[in-house]
């Protein structure tokens, strides 16, 4: 359920419900840490909000996965934590809770149910007292704050097209929130599917990491037992590069020579794409060894993935080719 472009409701919170952060100081390495990994992972923040035991997180990612995203900043920020406060053990509750979310459906509303948590946990007295919490996305989005790797200009976008005015529109939408309750369904999953059961029932499936409509759970569940079962399927194979080459160059009718140059011809740009999307996601080769074996940046071995998934949807014929050879 890690897919690149999903929307993800992210939460952490201390061990036994202990401080996360203790000052400003606490919060600002928090943040710091949280700015430079989406902004180095391409993924992007919508909403965000600290409290003194627990955080939550609104971000879509990019190519980075989230687990690998949330692995650098709980266990960077722990370390930091820790030193600063002269502990030591665990800091955080388990590793961290995340829900996949139906953005269409439920985008603004969980950017409003995030931003009141520090109303809804007493830290501010009002609307007022929210728009100058300076530990919260809200006070980013009223212009009091200052994150440039929040996604500012997307989430006002929705609200008007002068900056003004949708920053009035927005603010009037977050305070009428305030008379809606906790909203406990936005934290818990699955509210598409209210008292749907999870596991062998008939019916729509449900799921408490899911949250959105039933055809938005089922397209997640299945994909991600599509990806359950390729990554068994490639558990303990080496990564056959040269026979993969091979593979391509007899398929696509380009030369092994031309996928590891620079040339940007489409045919040789569409079987470059292919390979490193064959070599991540199949293959379980890491990012790194693709950018020495291509000299591609980061970033560009991950967009050729995303196009090379894109080329395998739209050519069963070779999808079916390929299936055969990696399990031959």
């Amino acid at each position: 359920m890690d897919a690149p472009g999903t929307l993800h409701h992210v939460m952490v919170r201390g061990i036994e419900k202990r401080l996360i952060f203790k000052n400003d100081r606490d919060r600002e390495d928090f943040i710091d840490r949280l700015g430079q990994i989406i902004q180095e992972g391409h993924g992007k923040c919508f909403a965000w909000a600290l409290m003194p035991n627990h955080a939550h997180v609104l971000l879509r990612t990019g190519p980075t996965p989230l687990a690998r995203m949330m692995r650098r900043l709980l266990t960077g920020y722990a370390v930091s934590f820790n030193l600063r406060h002269q502990r030591s053990g665990h800091l955080f509750q388990n590793r961290y809770r995340s829900i996949v979310c139906e953005e269409d459906a439920y985008l603004l509303e969980l950017v409003r149910y995030i931003h009141l948590n520090p109303f809804r946990a007493n830290l501010v007295k009002d609307i007022d007292g929210l728009d100058r919490y300076r530990w919260s996305g809200h006070s980013v989005l009223m212009g009091r704050g200052h994150g440039p790797w929040q996604a500012k200009d997307e989430v006002l976008s929705y609200f008007g097209t002068t900056e003004k005015v949708a920053r009035s529109r927005y603010r009037r939408f977050v305070s009428e929130g305030i008379g809606l309750g906790r909203r406990s369904d936005l934290s818990i999953g699955n509210a598409g599917l209210k008292g749907a059961k999870v596991g062998k029932e008939k019916g729509p499936r449900g799921d408490p990491r899911i949250l959105g409509q039933a055809p938005f759970i089922e397209e997640v569940l299945v994909e991600a037992d599509r990806y359950a079962r390729e990554r068994v399927l490639s558990r303990g194979r080496p990564a056959d590069v040269d026979g993969l080459l091979k593979f391509i160059t007899q398929e696509m009718e380009v030369t092994r020579e031309e996928i590891l140059g620079r040339s940007r011809r489409r045919e040789i740009s569409e079987a470059r794409s292919v390979l490193c999307y064959v070599c991540l996601r199949r293959l379980g080769m890491t990012g790194t060894q693709l950018v020495e074996m291509l000299q591609m940046s980061s970033g560009g071995v991950h967009t050729a993935s995303d196009r090379g998934e894109t080329f395998m949807k739209e050519n069963a014929d070779f999808e079916r080719s390929l299936r055969s050879y990696l399990n031959n």
